[in-house]
């Protein structure tokens, strides 16, 4: 490998196979530069002893782990690997917030740069940032770069705002050509009735799935698809069957990423729900506008409605609002050219704000600029 690569360590919870936007994103950041950098990727394991891994050319190295507690892997042994991997390296660059990866960075003895993706607030576990929060500003005060995917992501946090100046905007991207069923507007879709409505992900509260089920329960001339699993789903097949609406609505295990994408380029109106700050972007949004899908999203104080924008790419209510949803979902479903035209409208904001490319060109010239 060329000596004047820059080297670089990528530090997170998990990685690739298990599912999740964060892991996707550091996924994709260590697959897409890891031509143009020395790229290796430090996690913890799900549950067991560490081990390390080649995947799709990239070396991934994971701690042992005592298995996940509130969300945080517990993994002594992560200090140590830490400490070990980042002694050749240029840059480390963490995903947060990340409390055990703060804790290990300042028993490493690193020197290098420090770059972090803050990619959404703590929310709900209201104990664990009164302890971790003294941690966490001080490992932010360290850090040379801080990137955020929206200007959402700083206005809309409690943390981030005092480091607003070294904070750098990388949109989210994903690879738009592999979404490639595209519409244009001499080629509109056949239009099918009933109208399909798409929702993708885990089936936690924040994701406003119950929302969306009394939302729909008051539209007509429509199929719901709910993709995902977590621990509500067998409460939400029960609030379909109280709303006689079971019928209409069917629920899929997580699917491949062909079947994903099928999914998406058939059905005709992509929600996403959310109703806490828990979420702060929902990239899922980039895959349904790739496929030129109109998204209805809600107004939450982060990154999500910057994504897709009301009244061009789709419409933007406010969360848990089901009324709201409602109407955004019933204007769609009946009228075929403005659902078509947002669309298209879509689709194309896609490719000139969340192209996987212009994502990595990005880092790697922040990687470049912190380096000098």
């Amino acid at each position: 490998m060329s000596s004047n690569k820059l080297k670089v360590l990528q530090v997170n919870k998990l990685y690739s196979p298990h599912i999740g936007g964060v892991e996707k994103v550091v996924q994709d950041i260590a697959e897409g530069l890891k031509d143009r950098v020395d790229m290796k990727v430090l996690v913890c394991s799900i549950k067991g002893k560490a081990a390390v891994d080649c995947i799709n050319g990239v070396e991934v190295i994971r701690a042992g782990s005592l298995g996940i507690y509130n969300s945080m892997p517990l993994s002594l042994s992560f200090f140590s690997k830490l400490r070990e991997l980042s002694a050749d390296r240029d840059i480390l660059h963490f995903h947060m917030p990340f409390p055990l990866g703060d804790a290990a960075y300042f028993l490493s003895g690193f020197k290098g740069k420090v770059i972090v993706w803050w990619h959404s607030d703590i929310v709900r576990q209201k104990l664990l940032i009164k302890l971790y929060k003294p941690l966490m500003n001080k490992f932010l005060q360290r850090a040379d770069r801080i990137i955020v995917a929206t200007e959402g992501h700083i206005n809309g946090s409690a943390y981030l705002r005092p480091y607003r100046d070294k904070c750098v905007i990388i949109p989210f991207g994903v690879d738009i050509n592999s979404f490639n069923r595209s519409v244009s507007a001499e080629n509109q879709p056949v239009i099918k009735q009933p109208r399909k409505i798409l929702f993708i992900g885990r089936l936690v509260y924040y994701k406003g799935v119950d929302v969306l089920l009394d939302a729909f329960s008051k539209v007509h001339g429509a199929r719901l698809d709910i993709v995902g699993e977590g621990p509500l789903r067998h409460q939400l097949e029960n609030r379909a069957s109280e709303l006689g609406i079971s019928e209409k609505v069917r629920f899929l295990s997580f699917q491949s990423d062909d079947n994903i994408k099928s999914l998406l380029n058939d059905c005709d109106i992509f929600v996403l729900p959310s109703v806490a700050n828990s979420e702060a972007f929902g990239i899922v949004q980039i895959e349904a506008m790739a496929c030129s899908k109109p998204v209805i999203n809600t107004a939450l104080p982060t990154g999500v409605p910057y994504v897709s924008i009301h009244g061009q790419t789709g419409l933007t209510v406010p969360p848990g609002d089901a009324n709201a949803l409602a109407a955004a979902m019933q204007m769609l479903i009946d009228n075929d050219s403005v659902r078509i035209q947002m669309g298209l409208k879509a689709r194309e904001r896609a490719i000139n704000h969340f192209s996987l490319d212009k994502m990595l060109d990005s880092i790697y010239k922040l990687y470049a600029d912190v380096i000098g």
